[in-house]
This record gives C-alpha cells, sequence and structure tokens, in this order.
C-alpha cells in the first residue's frame, strides 16, 4: 500500500474514534451539529471535492454480446441453408413437372384447370433454380409470389382429385383411390411452395438474430413440414405398390426407409439434441438415395411391361412413374437445411 492511502486510513480512523468518543460524552453537541444547515453543504462540498480528486476510472470497452459473435460467424451456414432449401423446392417442383405432364396427358387434359400445375411447376423450377443460383442474403419478391402461387394451387389441385374420386361409383373405395387421380400427388408442389417460402425467410433473416418463420424457429417449422411432407409420400407410395402387389421386394424400401426418416426428424423438431440430429441426418441421406434409386426401379418395371422401352410411348404412361421417386429426394434435402438450421439455434 502507498504511503498516502495510509495516511489517509489513520486520520479515518482517528476521526471516526472521536467522534464516537464525542458522541457518548457529549451527545447535546453531537446533536446540536448534525441539525445545524451547514452540515448538508459541507457534506455536499466534499463530496463534490472528492469526486474530483479521485482517479477517473478507465471506461470499459463495450464488446458486442457473444451471442451476436457467434451468429456472425455462422450466418453462411443460415445463407447456405437458405440455397439448400430453393434446391429442395427444385426437386420436388421438377417431380411434380414431369408427373404431372405425363399422367394429364394420359388423361387427354379433359378439364383446363390440368394445364394450371404445369405452368406453376415450371415457374417454380425456375424460380427455384434461380434461387439455387443466387447468393445474396435478401428474399426476391418474384420468387416469393411464385412459390405462393405453388402453395395455392397445390391445395386447390387436392380438391380437384377429391371431387375426383368422390364423383365415382362407389366414391371412396380402394377401386378409385388405385385407379382415380391420385390423392397425395398435387401435395408434392404444395409443398415445393412450402419449402421455398421458408427458404426465402431464411435467406432474408437478421444476422444478429436466428430465422423465424411466422415466430417459430426456421429450422423447426420446417423440420415439421418436411417430416408431413414424407409421412404423405410414403403414403402415397405405398398405397400404389400395395396395388401392384409387392410383387418386388425393393417396393418395400419406400415404405420402411422413409417413415424412419419422418419419426426421426418430426422428433428432432419437437426436441432437438445433438444425438437425434446427428441419426436424422444419416437416414435423411439414405432416404434422398433412395429417391435417385427409385427412378432406377421405376425404370426396370417400365422395361417388364410389354415390349419394353422399344414400346416406350404406352410404357411410361402406363408406369410405374419414373418422375415420382425423386420427392423423397426433395423432402430428405430439406430435412438436412432444417437440420442445419436447428443446430445453429441450439448453439446460438
Amino acid at each position: 500500500m502507498s504511503r498516502p492511502g495510509t495516511s489517509l486510513d489513520l486520520v479515518s480512523g482517528l476521526a471516526l474514534a472521536g467522534a464516537a468518543t464525542l458522541s457518548v460524552v457529549r451527545p447535546r453537541h453531537v446533536a446540536a451539529v448534525a441539525a445545524s444547515p451547514l452540515v448538508p453543504f459541507a457534506a455536499r462540498l466534499v463530496r463534490d471535492n472528492a469526486a474530483r480528486l479521485l482517479p477517473e476510472r478507465p471506461r470499459r470497452r463495450i464488446r458486442a454480446p457473444r451471442l451476436q459473435r457467434l451468429r456472425l460467424w455462422r450466418w453462411p451456414i443460415t445463407r447456405q441453408a437458405g440455397r439448400r432449401l430453393n434446391g429442395s423446392a427444385a426437386m420436388l417442383a421438377f417431380s411434380v413437372l414431369a408427373d404431372s405432364a405425363v399422367e394429364h396427358y394420359r388423361g387427354a387434359f379433359q378439364n383446363r384447370a390440368m394445364y394450371a400445375p404445369l405452368v406453376v411447376a415450371t415457374l417454380t423450377l425456375g424460380a427455384s433454380l434461380f434461387g439455387r443460383a443466387d447468393t445474396r442474403s435478401k428474399k426476391h419478391q418474384a420468387r416469393d409470389a411464385i412459390y405462393a402461387a405453388a402453395a395455392a394451387t397445390g391445395f386447390t389441385g387436392l380438391g380437384f382429385h377429391l371431387y375426383n374420386i368422390l364423383k365415382r361409383p362407389g366414391q371412396w373405395s380402394w377401386l378409385n383411390l388405385f385407379y382415380a387421380a391420385p390423392i397425395g400427388a398435387p401435395m408434392a408442389l404444395a409443398l415445393a411452395g412450402l419449402i421455398g417460402r421458408g427458404a426465402e425467410r431464411v435467406r432474408d433473416a437478421s444476422p444478429f438474430r436466428p430465422a423465424a418463420i411466422l415466430g417459430w424457429p426456421a429450422g423447426r417449422s420446417l423440420a415439421a413440414v418436411a417430416a408431413a411432407g414424407l409421412a404423405g409420400t410414403v403414403g402415397e407410395a405405398g398405397l400404389l405398390h400395395f396395388r401392384g402387389a409387392y410383387h418386388n421386394p425393393a417396393m418395400m424400401l419406400p415404405v420402411t426407409v422413409p417413415p424412419v426418416a419422418s419419426a426421426l426428424l418430426g422428433a428432432a423438431a419437437a426436441r432437438p439434441g445433438p444425438r437425434l440430429n446427428w441419426i436424422a441426418r444419416w437416414w435423411l441421406r439414405l432416404t434422398a438415395l433412395l429417391g435417385f434409386a427409385g427412378v432406377g426401379f421405376h425404370a426396370y418395371g417400365v422395361s417388364r411391361n410389354m415390349g419394353g422401352w422399344r414400346n416406350w410411348s404406352q410404357n411410361v404412361l402406363n408406369g410405374p412413374p419414373l418422375p415420382a421417386p425423386p420427392s423423397f429426394t426433395g423432402l430428405a434435402l430439406a430435412g438436412l437445411a432444417a437440420l442445419s438450421l436447428m443446430e445453429e439455434e441450439i448453439d446460438g
């Protein structure tokens, strides 16, 4: 301790001892001095002078909070997730475009509304490819509008397909579910629109806050959408493979692998954790590969029809549908992007 500091401590100690002794020996004098109007003035004067004499404390350097620094560091991951979601929407839009073109051509476009999904799916595919190549971190108004139109068209198409089933004799029956308009097909376009809109919201998020959709964390919201989409696609594949009596053991794969991926992704959306996310990621990758492999299996199924690929103009219409399996790939890619966003939310 320095010498001036020791002297001040000694003086202050003597003053306190003297004040205590005076208050015991002469309490009346202490009370009179305390009631004097000069005491507040003297106290204020001492306080002001002491504030000037004391050395000024060095100001602490204000640093950005750790969360903001972490968000800035992980911001490229968010942008990459947005572009991957655009790619997922592109895969779904391509599947819808090719599948609806074949199926509606087989139906001879009896209803003029059957042209709508082709037009909207083409616009969605173009917007998604543009979004996948766009490196900017803000949403695009035209892309967002196209995605909204795709979602609306998908839900409207679901109503048309339900009407097509219910207007037939027997209405809700296995025969009509097997051979009428596929009930779940329009939902692929709706999912492309929903995932695309989610991609635009992720791209437009602030670098200092996790991305959110309607007030909910974007990662968990998109994971729930992808999990529900996988479950619906499994139902559609299971129905059509049941119509085919599962004559090939490989037909069991779309109703065994993707359901596990859907359950794991849904569980990760409800209660995310590092281990669960890791397991869901690997199962989603397997599901994405299954979507590509399904095209090969369906191509083999076309070749087994009478005339094989030499009679392709008829056998491609008869099926199995070549563009259907990539829907699993598109939804799996959306789930992988959602997992990366959820991990960012956990680390943040």
